[in-house]
């Protein structure tokens, strides 16, 4: 289809992509934030410690974060509308064996497959708006797709933590059979294929193969504490970016890292992602464990922050699409980690509405509007940073980046906080809260301080006539969407 056949927004198949994209981009959203709030009781059910909670996350992002981009490289060779059902079929397909799960070995088997369909699933969503749209209408359509997304990831922790009381931590994988089935018919049904002709002949396999082995290695060496194995992880990583360096069609173009702001963008994302996947990972531990809050009220616990996020983020965007995202991504994680600060007040008398709005409200703000003022600036400086002829691979390599700091945080972080062993042990649990909150501000302040020292200028702007949108959050724009907890975003 020429860019002149392209449906517009009001038009029948103009609707009917942006349900297909939204509700596919819902999937993503509603199992990353739902399955946070589900560990405890996974714990429970499953009968593993700390560690199997930490392979029920890290499996899931492991392959995610590994085959992201070449999901969206595959999309724009073989068809976006393909790909995207075939990400679907899987991630329900795998869903369906979550939540069968007869021991914590099958769970991480699902995850680690459910994560290799995501990677198909996720990047495809907003390509097809990106490809599929007058764009005349791309901008309002990206943020239907964006709000929509945000709605339902506000909406993950309240619908997790009611089906987890009411049915079991099974239903909350099982819930995603329905959406898939629904994906794929209107896709089938309404959605036109689309594929880039300038997409590369041939895909970067032995780089997407040798950084999942990369991250794999250092996966299992952090968890599991075996120290070589993670230095082999690192050596991996390193045999990873002479590959890049060295291909035709290399899955991250080293000539995106020229850009000064491109590159301090995503160290920034690095440090800020690193710190978000270790408080969601481990403050529902805090909550439920120590605080005794349930499932449900756990869900709903950190629902002021995605509200804060869905009302302040746009507006953040417009600022700094006028004045830079100098400003906002020094002064975002300061707050944030000032919000840290304030939740290591959770503790054993946190359970109940005194304890609630004394412990942990005030936190969840502080928190909220720190990553308010940072989230949306940092997607424009990543876009910005990008010929808008490579937006789309700056975003999934931001996406990447972020996926990948999230994996490391969580297999890292419980070992150095102290927390290992049994998921009852309420007082090693709050103990180690306190640790991993400290070294998540200090991941945060050396996100600002990045931001602070190699963000500013012209350059670091939006260019004019860029689309701002909601992030999809909890945890956004086209390159980093926070989910609370979870990262969805499009290539």
């Amino acid at each position: 289809m020429s860019a002149a056949e392209l449906p517009r927004l009001r038009s029948r198949t103009g609707r009917w992509i942006v349900v297909a994209t939204v509700l596919a981009s819902a999937v993503a959203s509603l199992d990353a934030t739902v399955v946070n709030i589900a560990l405890p009781r996974i714990g429970d059910a499953l009968h593993t410690g700390v560690a199997g909670l930490q392979w029920t996350l890290s499996g899931y992002t492991l392959t995610l974060a590994s085959f992201i981009l070449l999901g969206g490289s595959l999309g724009d060779r073989l068809g976006r509308r393909k790909v995207l059902v075939w990400g679907t079929v899987g991630f329900a397909a795998a869903s369906v064996l979550c939540g069968a799960a007869v021991n914590i070995e099958m769970l991480v088997a699902a995850r680690i497959v459910q994560g290799v369909a995501g990677a198909l699933l996720t990047p495809g969503s907003l390509a097809l708006i990106s490809s599929s749209i007058d764009e005349r209408d791309q901008g309002a359509a990206i943020g239907l797709w964006s709000g929509f997304g945000g709605i339902a990831s506000a909406a993950g922790p309240f619908l997790g933590g009611w089906l987890i009381e009411v049915a079991s931590w099974r239903s909350i994988f099982l819930i995603n059979v329905p959406l898939a089935a629904i994906v794929v018919a209107v896709a089938l049904r309404h959605v036109p294929e689309s594929r880039d002709p300038g997409a590369a002949r041939r895909a970067d396999v032995p780089g997407a193969l040798v950084v999942a082995l990369a991250l794999g290695a250092l996966t299992f060496g952090l968890i599991e504490k075996m120290p070589l194995l993670a230095v082999l992880g690192v050596v991996l990583l390193a045999v990873f970016v002479v590959i890049e360096l060295r291909s035709d069609h290399p899955l991250v173009p080293p000539t995106l890292f020229r850009s000064r702001v491109f590159t301090a963008a995503n160290l920034v994302t690095l440090a800020v992602y690193a710190a978000l996947g270790g408080v969601f990972f481990l403050l529902v531990l805090q909550l439920q464990q120590v605080a005794h809050f349930s499932p449900l009220v756990a869900g709903v616990a950190t629902l002021p922050m995605t509200v804060i996020m869905l009302v302040l983020s746009a507006p953040a965007g417009r600022w700094a699409q006028r004045h830079g995202p100098h400003l906002p991504m020094t002064v975002g994680p300061l707050l944030a980690a000032a919000g840290l600060v304030l939740l290591l007040r959770i503790g054993p008398g946190s359970g109940h509405l005194g304890g609630y709005l004394r412990d942990v409200l005030p936190g969840v703000i502080v928190f909220g509007l720190g990553l308010s003022t940072l989230v949306a600036p940092l997607t424009g400086a990543v876009l910005g940073a990008a010929a808008s002829s490579e937006a789309g691979i700056a975003s999934g390599v931001n996406n990447a980046v972020a996926r990948t700091a999230q994996l490391l945080a969580v297999a890292a972080l419980p070992g150095l906080a102290g927390i290992s062993g049994s998921v009852t042990d309420a007082a090693a649990i709050d103990h180690g809260f306190g640790v991993a909150m400290w070294i998540c501000a200090g991941l945060l302040l050396i996100g600002s301080a990045i931001a602070a020292a190699l963000l500013g200028g012209p350059r670091a702007r939006r260019e004019p006539g860029s689309v701002d949108t909601l992030p999809q959050c909890g945890m956004s724009g086209p390159a980093v969407q926070p989910e609370v907890p979870g990262h969805a975003a499009g290539r």
